[in-house]
């Protein structure tokens, strides 16, 4: 799913969402993608836009990108499924203990997530796992 072209990701978002619709058999990683559609409303109409795979979402004009922010989604429940990196399901047991709700927890995390994946976008290396874990202790510690 998680491949270089933009546009093949975000109609996956979509397809996966279609079929869930219309109750059709998914895939695993589809199911997942439906359920986090699911939790997001507020880009049910967007989704349903044929051209959205091919939209910017500029954030110099205050727009928030829905398929960055629903894959985030996706990629801490993968995490969250395996535990990797290791330790990351009981730090979100705590987070999400303290903010009383699962998917506001995971919209704490996903500061981290972000900026470990720009840190390592910006230095071409890989993300570094021990400081996105760090920044996920320091939430659990605030």
């Amino acid at each position: 799913m998680f491949g270089q072209d933009r546009e093949q990701l975000r109609r996956f978002f979509q397809t996966s969402w279609e079929k869930r619709l219309a109750g059709r058999e998914m895939s695993a990683l589809e199911r997942i993608v439906a359920e986090v559609v699911a939790q997001h409303p507020e880009y049910h109409e967007m989704l349903q836009d044929p051209d959205a795979p091919t939209r910017d979402f500029p954030v110099e004009n205050g727009q928030t990108n829905p398929f960055l922010h629903m894959g985030m989604h996706v990629t801490l429940a993968e995490q969250l499924g395996s535990d990797r990196p290791a330790g990351i399901r009981e730090l979100y047991r705590l987070l999400a203990e303290r903010a009383g709700d699962a998917h506001a927890a995971e919209h704490q995390m996903m500061e981290c997530l972000g900026r470990v994946l720009w840190e390592a976008q910006r230095s071409g290396q890989i993300p570094d796992e021990a400081e996105y874990l760090g920044c996920l202790r320091r939430l659990v510690l605030k």
